[in-house]
Parts: C-alpha cells; sequence; structure tokens
C-alpha cells in the first residue's frame, strides 16, 4: 500500500513540463488497431490507463516496442479478434474504444464493460446507438458487450447523440473511419483529444471532417496505413499543476501546453485574482495575494471541464467568501466533499450544486482520493495546508498524472512516497 505525504504551506517556484494528454492517448492507442502497420505515437505520457491499454493491445497480438520514455511504435498488422481480458478491461474506463476499433476492423468487437472511476451514471448508451446505426447487432451478455456486423463492414449511418458525449463521438469515430460511406455524427462533443484523434485518423489516411465542431462527417476508407503522430499536451494536468499554484502560492512556468485549451481555466483564475501571463507554448501562473470567490459550473468543451472541478474546488475552500460550484456533466462528482471536510473545508452539496464558504486556512489530515480528479484535488489542497496531509488511494492519481511527485518537488513541493504494508502482509509478517 502506498500513499502521498504532503508538508503543506510552501509557495511553488519553477517550472513544470506537461506530459502527453491522457483522454487522448487511451482513444488514439486503440485507433492503432484500425492501422494495417506501423504506427509511430510520440508524447505519449507514462500512466497506469497507458500501461493497461497497450497491455490489451499485446494480448490482442499487436507488436508494441517502447522507443523511448514517450515514444512507441505498434503494429498491428497481425492482431487476433478475440475477446479482451476482463480483468484488463475493468480497470480503465477508456477500455470501451476497443469497441469501437475492433467494430470497424473486423465488424465484431467482444469487450467487458468499462471500468476506471465511478463518476455516478455513466452509460454507454450513445455509443451503441451509433453502431447500430452503421448497421452493427449489440448485445450484453456474459459479461461483455458483443457488438457485431452481419455483412462483416460497417456501412456510414447518421447519428444524433441525445447528449454531448466525448467517449461516444470518439468511439464513432473509430468504428466510422473504415466503413462503407459516410457517417455523419451530430451534437457531437468538441474537446481537443477529439480533435486530436481526428488528426491522428486523418494522417494514417481517414478522411474526418469537422472535428471540433458539432457535426463530423466520417467518409470511411478501404484501410489505413502506417505513420507517426505527437499527442496534444494534457490540458487537465496543465490546469491541475494552476490550481496547485492558485492554492499553494509562488510563481510557476507551466510548459509544453497549448494556452488555447486552458482558456476556461485560466478566464476563472483570472476572475479569483491570480495572475495568467499566456506565451507561446507555455503559462505563467502566479498567486501573491489572497484569491477571491468565484462561480464555476463545468460544462462540455469549450465551458469549464468537468476533470477540473474537484481542483478548482480545492481553491475556492481558500476563497474570500462564498462560493457556488455546479456540476453540469456528471451525476455524482462530489465524493471527495467528506475529505475536503477532515481538512477543515466548509462545503454543503445539494444534488449537483456545492456551496463552499471559503476558510482562512486548511489544515492537513488523512484523506482518501476516491477517483482519478479528486485525488488531483487532495494533492492541491494538501499542498495549501498547514501541516502533514497523508493521501491513500494514490493509484487512482497514477491512471492519469505522470511522475507528479517528481514533477512538484521540482517547484519546491515537500511531497513524497509512502510504502506501507498493507495489513495482510502485516499479518503474516506477524
Amino acid at each position: 500500500m502506498t500513499k502521498y505525504l504532503i508538508h503543506g504551506g510552501k509557495p511553488l517556484h519553477g517550472t513544470i513540463e506537461i506530459s502527453g494528454a491522457k483522454n487522448a492517448a487511451v482513444a488514439i492507442i486503440p485507433a492503432a488497431l484500425l492501422v494495417d502497420g506501423k504506427c509511430r505515437i510520440e508524447n505519449v505520457p507514462q500512466i497506469s490507463d497507458v500501461t493497461l491499454i497497450l497491455q490489451i493491445l499485446q494480448d490482442l497480438g499487436a507488436d508494441v516496442r517502447a522507443v523511448n520514455r514517450t515514444t512507441v511504435e505498434i503494429d498491428c498488422s497481425h492482431i487476433r479478434n478475440k475477446p479482451v481480458p476482463y480483468e484488463l478491461a475493468r480497470k480503465i474506463r477508456a477500455s470501451y474504444y476497443l469497441v469501437g476499433a475492433l467494430l470497424g476492423r473486423f465488424g465484431r468487437a467482444q469487450v467487458p464493460p468499462p471500468g476506471g472511476c465511478n463518476l455516478g451514471g455513466r452509460p454507454i448508451d450513445q455509443h451503441i446507438k451509433g453502431f447500430i446505426a452503421m448497421g452493427a447487432e449489440v448485445e450484453v451478455h456474459s459479461g461483455l458487450i458483443d457488438a457485431r456486423m452481419p455483412g462483416g463492414r460497417l456501412s456510414g449511418g447518421q447519428v444524433y447523440l441525445d447528449m454531448v458525449s466525448v467517449g461516444a463521438t470518439m468511439n464513432i469515430m473509430l468504428a466510422a473511419a473504415l466503413a462503407d460511406g459516410l457517417t455523419i455524427i451530430e451534437n457531437a462533443a468538441k474537446e481537443p483529444h477529439i480533435v486530436d484523434l481526428a488528426n491522428f485518423l486523418n494522417s494514417m489516411g481517414a478522411n474526418i471532417m469537422g472535428a471540433g465542431t458539432d457535426v463530423i462527417k466520417v467518409r470511411g476508407v478501404k484501410s489505413l496505413r502506417g505513420g507517426s503522430y505527437s499527442i496534444i499536451p494534457d490540458q487537465i494536468e496543465a490546469g491541475t499543476y494552476m490550481a496547485a499554484v492558485a492554492a499553494a502560492g509562488g510563481e510557476v512556468l507551466i510548459q509544453n501546453v497549448i494556452p488555447k485549451h486552458l482558456d476556461s481555466i485560466t478566464a476563472k483564475l483570472l476572475e479569483m485574482g491570480v495572475d495568467v501571463e499566456e506565451l507561446d507554448d507555455a503559462v505563467l501562473v502566479r498567486r501573491t495575494g489572497p484569491i477571491s470567490r468565484a462561480n464555476v459550473k463545468t460544462m462540455p468543451y469549450p465551458g469549464f471541464p468537468t476533470d477540473m472541478q474537484p481542483q478548482i474546488a480545492a481553491c475556492l475552500c481558500l476563497a474570500r467568501g462564498t462560493s457556488v460550484l455546479t456540476e453540469g456533466v456528471w451525476e455524482s462528482r462530489y465524493r471527495y466533499v467528506d475529505e475536503f471536510r477532515r481538512m477543515g473545508a466548509k462545503i454543503q452539496v445539494d444534488g449537483k450544486v456545492a456551496v463552499i464558504e471559503g476558510v482562512e486556512q486548511l489544515t492537513g489530515a488523512p484523506v482518501h482520493a476516491c477517483d482519478l480528479r479528486a485525488g488531483a484535488a487532495m494533492i492541491v489542497a494538501g499542498l495549501a495546508a498547514r501541516g502533514d496531509t497523508e493521501i491513500g488511494g494514490i493509484y487512482h492519481i497514477e491512471r492519469g498524472y505522470e511522475n507528479i511527485v517528481e514533477k512538484l518537488s521540482s517547484v519546491g513541493a515537500d511531497i513524497q512516497i509512502l510504502y506501507q504494508p498493507d495489513d495482510e502482509t502485516q499479518s503474516q509478517a506477524g
């Protein structure tokens, strides 16, 4: 059992380099299944979600080779179409992209329902709606999503998403890339990682138009060829470090970012009294005085990202005045609130709305990361708190943040990894 131990109250100073985007990588890597040839993917983040998805591809017969720490070569020329292993798929939400990729390539996909963070109801009905519109038959039985195309090759179709869904948009794009004819996705999500997936597929020979708008058109092609592609920087990792500076104070240059992707986060921090200076591929974040209250509502891109909601909540716990935080995407994203309360935060939650009364100081306490972004928020709060904060459940955090301890330590944070034997090991040792 490992934990993070943070001795808080130290302002942050220095430079942090942002890794490749988790949410792009976990879709682009499965997309390699559609390519007949070798894909070289650069700027791959070193996180457990990526490790798992690469393991799944290897289990299916892909040849995966690490070129260096951030570059991987994937050759799916000799891939086998078989059921995806349950033990691997259940650990990662993005395993559902394997349905679209395998269905698109083979006309058949057998994938266990996805795992990952529990954020309330996260059905994949919109994904299935898209597959059916392209002629597939989809059943859920024996613990598998079983999708098949009787003729072997999907046909283009028109899909109107009942709700803006990043996962469904990307999954339908994957399935449509090799389909016969034109697929139109209306009410599509517009997140940067959707554009990145489209750019990856197009660089391999796909024909995808409109990514980044609410109507995406995919004209199926006969085959995709190999090539090289570099994943975009991680918008949420960058936003998390911006929030850390806002909470703990100091001045940090956050490099390897696309500032445009951070607009909604930057705007909210400026409103709170944090200085943010945009450079070509970096942002300089500075906080010296107190931070002010703000109202935040999460929305699909280009709105304020739901994946930044817990981190901005950590900042608002220390803001002067009362803030209102509204979750506009997921049903259950406030499970971290009790952990913040242990640290002295004043938060009241009613449904999708949290009212946060700022306090002068948070106090370190033992807390638990209940999901990926909540875990990141525990770190943000711990950096600002007085005393020691011990964070359990850090495997959630390592799903989406590369070398977070090393990166924060490099800018002056007092954070370390505690290795502790779990109860079972202790009892055996005793």
